[in-house]
């Protein structure tokens, strides 16, 4: 296991068996500005995650002894590092599975290294707060053995990687720290101009009695999206006795708090701020990434299944069915929309 710098911000944790794409994510990770520590299996991929808090775990899923959907339930019971699945298995109960064991990204084998880079730069562009454990915290018991992957070398990755040594450096990432929203830069101090000279006074004129006290002006209304309420001055929009507050990133249904995982409050949020206005999958997809409204990012089958097995888990989490909608309305054949309001 590779070791890091002491205080290094910047860290990623590789978990990979094969050599040859461990090599290649090192290279592409490596020039995005990351200090990485390389693992081999499951069990020091954990523990590399515990010892060195990486702002980004890759991990793949065929390994010997621990197997990558194991060793993410492992890393989501202390971690909340992002997590990136790097794997071959593209069938859509692996993606399904993986989601579900708490990856933030699945990408699949064999994978463009500069895809790789622009969703590390995606994800990280969406602050996050972290909620480590105590180094101490005990492990639970380990997870039953996976049968081992072919020790067969990845030749594509091995021509990727020296495709990748040979041309242009990457930039390195452009984002802000974990859980710190970017702060726009200050604006420039105006040149000083001397003040105009003041107007001669104007001769009183005599003024009428008002017959009758003017009325205050009414209060500003609650902004409406739809059969949605919104309070800028408190952040907390509703729907359906649904509440959610955008500054606290607290959600109710019923008065009842509701637990839900910062994929699916984005989505939420995303839902209720358009209102009865349908979103497609690959536009809920942009969404979890941080990139609203932008068309021009690289969004693939796997991405779409993804935003279908968060909405399952956030309509599980809001009690809601999706035979008779109350919150959450599919759209069947092109994506999601806010329901009926009651």
């Amino acid at each position: 296991m590779r070791t890091m710098e002491p205080g290094s911000q910047w860290v990623a944790v590789i978990i990979e068996d094969d050599p040859d794409v461990r090599d290649l994510i090192d290279i592409v990770l490596t020039q995005s500005g990351f200090t990485t520590i390389v693992t081999e299996n499951g069990t020091e991929g954990v523990e590399a995650v515990r010892r060195h808090n990486p702002l980004i775990t890759t991990l793949d899923v065929n390994m010997p002894g621990m197997d990558g959907f194991a060793v993410a339930k492992r890393l989501r019971e202390f971690s909340s590092t992002y997590l990136i699945m790097i794997t071959a298995l593209a069938d859509e109960i692996d993606v399904v599975q993986g989601f579900e064991a708490g990856a933030d990204d699945y990408l699949v084998k064999p994978f463009r290294p500069r895809e790789l880079r622009a969703r590390a730069d995606s994800m990280l562009r969406r602050p996050r707060t972290r909620m480590d454990k105590p180094h101490g915290w005990a492990e639970s018991d380990p997870e039953p053995a996976a049968p081992a992957a072919p020790a067969a070398a990845s030749s594509w990755a091995a021509a990727a990687a020296r495709d990748l040594a040979e041309s242009q450096p990457l930039a390195p990432l452009q984002t802000q720290p974990v859980g710190q929203p970017a702060t726009p830069p200050a604006p420039a101090a105006p040149a000083y101009e001397p003040p105009p000279p003041a107007p001669a006074p104007a001769p009183q004129q005599p003024v009428a009695p008002a017959a009758a006290a003017a009325p205050a002006a009414p209060a500003a209304p609650t902004a409406r999206h739809g059969a949605v309420t919104a309070d800028p001055g408190t952040g907390w929009m509703r729907f359906n006795g649904l509440a959610l507050n955008h500054e606290t990133r607290v959600v109710t249904v019923n008065n009842s708090s509701v637990d839900l995982t910062r994929t699916e409050f984005d989505l939420l949020a995303s839902l209720m701020s358009t209102g009865r206005r349908v979103r497609s999958k690959a536009d809920l997809v942009l969404t979890m990434r941080g990139q609203q409204y932008v068309t021009s990012y690289f969004v693939n089958e796997a991405d779409k299944r993804s935003v279908e097995v968060h909405i399952a888990n956030l309509r599980r989490k809001l009690g809601d069915d999706a035979a008779t909608p109350r919150y959450v309305e599919t759209v069947r054949g092109v994506g999601y929309r806010l329901a009926e309001g009651a």
